[in-house]
């Protein structure tokens, strides 16, 4: 074997070597885009079953806002939906109106003294609450994750091994811009 053979041997093993390298990166940031999901369809999943206990206990209380409670149902309907579907953007906008309806009702209630010091409801609100902190830090580490593979599938060299093996981008779990926006506490204590 003469000297160039060599070098041009010892060039396709090293880019061997190299692409496998890259195709296990991009797997791994791919599991570890499915793994944020996951933790993201636990926390949803869990706020899903707290959400009809409060409605519950708030229809309890005759005069509360129907209409409230109404829309809440409705777009834990649609989170759900989403959810099962894996569609991270009816996902983001399914959210959006569900957390505009989960503040609504913890604002009316504020209305309704008996409903606040009712042991229950502030178990629930309390459970809720933590459940809403918790997705919020999963979605920023969904997000991250979506963030690194989508650069490393768009950076040179790693495009090539990234198209060769059909990975795609991935959506960001977004929301609505009236979600990112300040509480407006007037709307929110109309009565």
């Amino acid at each position: 074997m003469n000297t160039f053979s060599a070098l041009v041997m010892g060039v396709l093993v090293l880019g061997l070597v190299y692409g496998v390298l890259v195709y296990n990166g991009l797997v791994n940031l791919k599991h570890n885009i499915a793994k944020a999901w996951a933790n993201i369809d636990v926390l949803l999943k869990q706020r899903h079953d707290e959400l009809p206990k409060l409605v519950e206990v708030c229809r309890q209380y005759k005069q509360f806002e129907q209409a409230t409670l109404a829309r809440v149902t409705e777009a834990r309907a649609r989170v759900a939906a989403a959810r099962e579907t894996h569609d991270v953007g009816a996902l983001g906008a399914a959210e959006s109106v569900l957390r505009a309806g989960l503040g609504q009702i913890f604002a009316v209630a504020e209305a309704y003294p008996e409903l606040k010091a009712n042991e229950h409801f502030a178990q629930l609100q309390s459970r809720i609450s933590t459940l809403e902190n918790s997705i919020a830090d999963r979605r920023e580490w969904y997000n991250e994750a979506v963030n690194r593979h989508n650069v490393r599938i768009e950076q040179f060299p790693d495009l090539i091994v990234a198209r060769l093996f059909a990975f795609s981008a991935q959506a960001l779990l977004q929301f609505s811009s009236a979600e990112k926006a300040d509480v407006d506490l007037k709307a929110l204590f109309k009565g």
